[in-house]
C-alpha cells in the first residue's frame, strides 16, 4: 500500500465483521455503513483492490470496508473475540460527533469497553498486530471509479 490508513479504521472493520454487514462475492463485496444508510463496494482482481468508501476514494488509503474484506479473505489477521467487542457501534454518528477525529471516537469506545470490563490490553495488542500486517501487505489499492454513495 502506498498510503497507510489511520489505525482506527481497524476498529471500524471489526465492527463491520461483528455486525455481519459484509456480503462477499467472487471478486467484490458489499459493505453496509454502521448506520446502514450507505453500501460501499470493494472489488479485487489479484492484488489490486478498489473501494468507494470515503477513505479509499478521497484520501487514498484502505478504508474500513477494504480492511474488513482483507480480514475475511485471511490476508489480515481476524480475532473474532476482539471483533465481538465492536458489535453495534454507530461509527458514522461517533465520527460526526468527534468531527472526524478518529482517535477521539475510538477513545470513547475503548473507555466504554473498559467500563464493561473488556480486556482492552488484548484489544490494543490485536489492533497493533493487524496494523503491522497492513504495513507489510503486498497489495495495490486505488479508488473506485464509482464515487461514494449518498446517504439513503
Amino acid at each position: 500500500m502506498k498510503k497507510l490508513p489511520p489505525i482506527q479504521k481497524i476498529h471500524e472493520a471489526y465492527s463491520a465483521i461483528a455486525d455481519n454487514r459484509i456480503v462477499m462475492g467472487e471478486h467484490s463485496a458489499k459493505v453496509a455503513s454502521s448506520d446502514y444508510k450507505k453500501v460501499y463496494k470493494v472489488t479485487w482482481d489479484g492484488n489490486l483492490y478498489t473501494s468507494n468508501d470515503n477513505g479509499s476514494y478521497w484520501q487514498g488509503y484502505a478504508g474500513y470496508p477494504m480492511i474488513a474484506v482483507l480480514m475475511l479473505q485471511e490476508k489480515l489477521p481476524l480475532n473474532r473475540n476482539v471483533a465481538d467487542n465492536f458489535k453495534g457501534i454507530n461509527w458514522t454518528e461517533l465520527n460526526a460527533k468527534h468531527k472526524a477525529d478518529y482517535e477521539k471516537a475510538v477513545g470513547e469506545v475503548i473507555d466504554g469497553l473498559q467500563e464493561k470490563g473488556a480486556d482492552t490490553g488484548e484489544i490494543n495488542v490485536e489492533i497493533n498486530n493487524v496494523y503491522e500486517k497492513i504495513k507489510s501487505l503486498n497489495i495495490e489499492t486505488k479508488r473506485s471509479s464509482t464515487p461514494p454513495p449518498k446517504s439513503s
